[in-house]
């Protein structure tokens, strides 16, 4: 029977516990006076600062008291400590705290303190080293990705369904959307982080070619969205050649500060060339798109065009058009997935893979580094840019606002979130990046300040991502033990 840690011979060492969670709630308290305790308000007689310190020292003193329930579990106190957080939760569900955020912030943190002296107690060790995390979340992980042989039918099974289940409203389908074109961002720029090893902090660029490209042709030369979708990818794609040609050749930081500012350049053109893009005026009236061309979404269509309630004897609703362009998303993202799952395993695929592994050692087999980046960087921006296109066409609107740089690095973090390489945690990283804050948006004010938070704790918890194991493409001498066959590849396993 495994003994419980309740207690060490040696006794607690008060000094050092309190030492520590005194250091961690000042530095919390330095981060939380600019942050939480000034607020800016728009009054008639001007811009004024409404102070609320309340609310500081509620955070720092719940911060004081997480981190000494932390020390208190290295000191091998691990029952007492989930006693005293399993009460702190109840304590915030119940008792009123001055904003709903601090009630967040004590639940929350009550249950990741408690769901860490479980872990503790069910162990019998209070610390682990970083080699000996890695190798159990490696374990866990390895089996994640295995079980995507089913995993990955059943999640496709309920994203088919998902639009006619009766909780499903038009907000729950937005997000349904939103989330999807993330993940179809997030497996397009997994080809160049992820598989090839390339730095790209300038995605968001290719995006911005697909929905602008879209939108152009759209509205000065009247195309249908299905004619302007594979030309949107294919200048994507000619964008990221032009890119890739010249700056291919350069390496780890120096590449990444070109595609940061081939990102900017893009974004500031955009800004700037007003007779063209309209400048920070942005285009609108970008049509939606039909029905295949057969039938329109609208109640009373035009250009001699039938209704889709009508052609299919449907009484009108304006939930059609938001279904149909779910499914869109939904069917585009699925053909990134597998094509990216596919070529992994071509020639170009283990190319990128041997690129990350050891650049040199390819150049010495004979692998051309710069054709087969020069690939990785084009494949990876079509699908930018065909995820662009949908944008432009979801949003009847676009400027140079939805094109900053905060998108290629919320792209960026849910590829590494998710385990570089892994297309599995690429849909994990991105319901928690992307999907948690539209579910706490009443708390927007503290949203990015959660999320910074939420990157630092995964950075320090699983630095190589939440499924960072990946079974090699190729293996000699027999097959694995629990390999993924080509139906969950199709399906969307991962590897």
């Amino acid at each position: 029977m495994t003994a419980l840690p309740l207690s060490r011979s040696r006794g607690i060492q008060w000094s050092a516990v309190l030492r520590e969670a005194g250091l961690t709630a000042f530095v919390a308290f330095l981060l939380t006076v600019p942050l939480v305790g000034l607020r800016t308000v728009d009054r008639p007689t001007g811009l004024t600062i409404d102070a609320r310190f309340d609310e500081v020292l509620v955070a720092v003193f719940l911060v004081f008291i997480g981190r000494l329930g932390l020390g208190l579990i290295r000191e091998g106190q691990a029952l007492l400590v989930l006693v005293l957080a399993l009460l702190a939760t109840g304590v915030g569900i119940v008792a009123p705290l001055p904003t709903q955020v601090l009630e967040v912030i004590l639940v929350g943190g009550g249950l990741v303190i408690a769901i860490r002296a479980t872990v503790t107690l069910v162990t019998n060790r209070s610390t682990l080293s970083q080699a000996e995390r890695d190798k159990r979340m490696d374990v866990v992980a390895a089996k994640v990705q295995h079980a995507s042989r089913w995993l990955a039918p059943i999640g496709i099974g309920f994203a088919l369904i998902f639009p006619f289940l009766p909780f499903a409203d038009r907000h729950l389908i937005d997000i349904g959307i939103l989330l999807l074109t993330y993940i179809m961002l997030g497996w397009g720029l997994n080809i160049v982080v992820g598989l090839a090893g390339l730095l790209d902090l300038g995605y968001v660029a290719f995006y911005a070619v697909g929905a602008y490209s879209y939108a152009l042709l759209a509205t000065i030369f009247g195309w249908s969205f299905w004619v302007c979708l594979p030309l949107a990818g294919l200048f994507a794609a000619l964008s990221g050649v032009l890119l890739g040609f010249p700056v291919l050749r350069l390496r780890g930081d120096y590449f990444a500060i070109v595609t940061l500012g081939f990102g900017e350049i893009i974004r500031i053109v955009l800004l700037n060339w007003y007779e063209f893009t309209g400048g920070p005026n942005g285009i609108i009236g970008i049509p939606r798109p039909t029905f295949f061309g057969i039938a329109d979404f609208t109640r009373t269509p035009t250009d001699g065009m039938p209704a889709f309630h009508e052609l299919f004897g449907l009484p009108f609703s304006s939930l059609q058009r938001i279904i149909f362009l779910y499914y869109v998303i939904l069917v585009l993202a699925l053909i990134v997935n597998v094509f990216t799952l596919r070529v992994r395993k071509l020639p170009l695929g283990r190319a990128w893979e041997a690129l990350r592994e050891d650049d040199i050692a390819s150049a010495s087999l004979g692998i051309n580094r710069t054709n087969a980046k020069l690939a990785a960087f084009a494949i990876a921006a079509m699908f930018g840019g065909f995820a662009g296109s949908f944008f432009a066409t979801r949003q009847g609107f676009i400027s140079p606002e939805s094109f900053t740089f905060i998108e290629s690095a919320i792209i960026l973090a849910i590829v590494v979130l998710g385990g570089m390489g892994s297309q599995l945690g690429v849909v994990i990283a991105t319901f928690l990046v992307i999907g948690l804050p539209e579910v706490f948006r009443e708390l927007e004010q503290y949203r990015m300040l959660a999320f910074g938070a939420g990157m630092v704790l995964i950075m320090l918890w699983r630095p190589r991502g939440l499924l960072a194991h990946r079974d090699p493409t190729v293996t000699l001498g027999g097959a694995r033990k629990a390999p993924s066959g080509p139906g969950s590849a199709a399906a969307g396993g991962v590897s």
